[in-house]
């Protein structure tokens, strides 16, 4: 394997080289050097901006923060700074998470993708591709880059490898002009993405670690191009800068790279900026609350740069200053997306809160494993809630509430397991979502008082991520929160009553991104995602489309049915005394109902 890593690295490299050089020819004309004296770049970031093309939430009249109001921000420094001083980049998570994605990713499928056209329109330079992007399937991202790609705008992933030949499947760089200066944007994608999702999404490409990747390229470009700046824009969370987190390595970046101006950060939705007297960094948030803001000074004395001076910032968006033109340029492709989000789909009984699935059953949860337990050949279910803090009122449901019940493009994954693998399952999934107590004064839930990096709230939050928190449905089971981690869970039968074998084996549904490794729950087991399909017995469409057959079939959301013990089986958190007070204590402390419970040393 390691022998035919390095001869796909040595065929990358030996094609990077060609198309630096060709690159070169075409900026023939800029080798002569910058002019002397002062220049200023300014660079504009955005990242994760996750479908948020519009300001509207397409009903009641809401509005949300978008790239219409981004556009607002980017030209009031264009007009401020020149144009011809500016560049545009976005790192990231562009095409999931919103309907006007979706409805162009999968139902207008014929019209020229969306967002390609606002890119234009906006003026963006280069778009880096993220890991929602590639989970939208070869399709739709294909189609997208071919798009960007006919407005001149690169989608860059320079560790985005091809397996057949072992060239880049997307551009690495492109270089550019401003303020008087040659200027190298390299791209790269998040390098995780087969622990996340189904290979399918991404057949006949590899995705490399950025460290030592990076600086690789970045010293190959800086040889063939000459640049005077260089901008390295990664889907990669800023991390700890350890070295610890392959999908989160821009802090690692960050203290080691060399010959580089700006790094772009995106992916953990951070808004986070920091700089020093060699290097700026960037990480503009998610859903286009901030732009990232990077001003490079640059002195240049005959004809070399001889000094540079670094700052960076975030401007906060405000969602209600919108450019009127881009709206009225957009008007009819909004309208589509409206009518499409609006159709009615079927109907809730009762209200549902996804921050009811923290403290045991609840019908937000319970539907979704009645989705997966309803796709035969599956006897097991595992899932989590995916909305933080989501509601869905009783009543009507729209297209848009979909969204919210089930935000990600996740495909239904059935694999086997046996009864021991399953019950480890469960002990790792709640040694995260909850710590040992033994009173009804201790805290139940695994929360910490520190600043929220999901809202940037001050006060209690969760230590790990809740989309982690996997209880599993078509078994009885219970929780003891006295017990240590490893001990708790105590599963008693299958929903149906029939005994519970530690030794056979069971058909489990869970998502793609489950079963592909992410959140690292089966790799605690001992399961090797890399050989997943090995296990696995079936594939499903998506569940956002298998919840949307569900209410085209049964028309309504009703909780006897979701919760049918003789269907989902129950579990709960015990004992009683001790996690009925203690849960509904640590919950309205996160979601700030009761601020009060605790004293200050508490």
């Amino acid at each position: 394997m390691k022998s035919i890593c390095k001869t796909m690295n040595k065929m990358r490299g030996i094609f990077l080289q060609a198309i630096t050089v060709a690159a070169g020819f075409m900026l023939a004309a800029c080798s002569s050097g910058p002019r002397d004296g002062d220049h200023v770049v300014q660079l504009l970031t955005t990242n994760d901006v996750h479908g948020c093309y519009f300001d509207s939430t397409y009903v009641g009249g809401g509005v949300k923060s978008s790239l219409f109001a981004v556009k607002s921000v980017v030209d009031s420094v264009r007009d401020a700074d020149g144009a011809d001083n500016v560049l545009l980049v976005d790192a990231g998570d562009i095409l999931q998470g919103d309907n006007a994605a979706y409805y162009f990713n999968y139902v207008d499928t014929l019209s020229p993708h969306l967002y390609p056209r606002v890119a234009s329109y906006m003026g963006y330079d280069a778009v880096t591709v993220g890991n929602h992007d590639i989970e939208t399937g070869h399709k739709v991202y294909d189609r997208v880059a071919r798009d960007l790609d006919s407005y001149g705008i690169p989608f860059l992933a320079g560790n985005a490898v091809r397996t057949d030949n072992g060239k880049p499947y997307f551009p690495v760089y492109k270089m550019f002009k401003r303020a008087g200066l040659k200027i190298a944007v390299l791209g790269f994608t998040n390098a995780n993405m087969k622990n996340w999702l189904s290979e399918k999404l991404w057949s006949g490409m590899t995705f490399e670690s950025l460290v030592p990747l990076v600086q690789e390229d970045v010293d190959m470009v800086r040889a063939k191009e000459k640049p005077d700046v260089v901008i390295v824009s990664v889907h990669s969370g800023t991390g700890s800068g350890d070295g610890s987190m392959l999908e989160s390595q821009g802090m690692d970046l960050y203290k080691s790279l060399r010959g580089v101006d700006f790094l772009v950060c995106s992916h953990d939705h951070r808004p986070f900026v920091a700089c020093c007297d060699s290097i700026g960094l960037i990480n503009s948030g998610s859903r286009c609350r901030f732009v990232g803001h990077g001003t490079l000074r640059v002195t240049v004395e005959g004809g070399k740069v001889v000094r540079r001076a670094y700052d960076t910032e975030l401007i906060p968006v405000d969602p209600h200053k919108i450019d009127p033109g881009m709206e009225a340029r957009f008007h009819d492709d909004y309208k589509a997306v409206q009518a499409f989000t609006t159709q009615k789909v079927g109907e809730l009984k009762v209200d549902m809160r996804t921050r009811d699935a923290y403290g045991g059953m609840c019908d937000y949860v319970n539907l979704v494993h009645t989705l997966c337990l309803g796709c035969a050949p599956a006897r097991v279910s595992l899932a989590a809630p995916l909305t933080y803090d989501g509601f869905i009122k009783a009543g009507t449901l729209i297209y848009k509430d979909l969204f919210t019940i089930y935000p990600f493009e996740n495909q239904l994954y059935v694999i086997t397991m046996t009864g021991r693998e399953l019950k480890d399952y469960l002990e790792a999934s709640y040694n995260r979502w909850i710590v040992t107590a033994t009173k009804p004064t201790d805290h139940v839930l695994n929360i910490v008082r520190k600043d929220d990096p999901r809202t940037g709230r001050k006060g209690w939050s969760f230590v790990e991520r809740t989309y982690n928190f996997d209880s599993a449905a078509g078994i009885n089971y219970t929780v003891d929160v006295t017990k240590p981690s490893g001990s708790r869970v105590v599963i008693t039968s299958m929903a149906d009553g029939t005994p519970f074998d530690f030794g056979k084996t069971y058909n489990v549904a869970m998502t793609s991104y489950r079963a592909s490794g992410g959140g690292g729950l089966l790799a605690e087991v001992g399961i090797d995602t890399d050989r997943i399909t090995e296990r696995t017995v079936e594939y499903y469409p998506e569940i956002r489309e298998i919840l949307y057959e569900y209410l085209k079939k049964n028309h309504v959301i009703d909780p006897a049915v979701i919760g049918d013990p003789a269907v989902i089986g129950h579990w709960s958190f015990v004992p009683e005394n001790i996690t009925g007070p203690a849960i509904e204590r640590d919950i309205d402390l996160i979601f700030k109902k009761n601020t009060k419970i605790f004293k200050k040393d508490d």
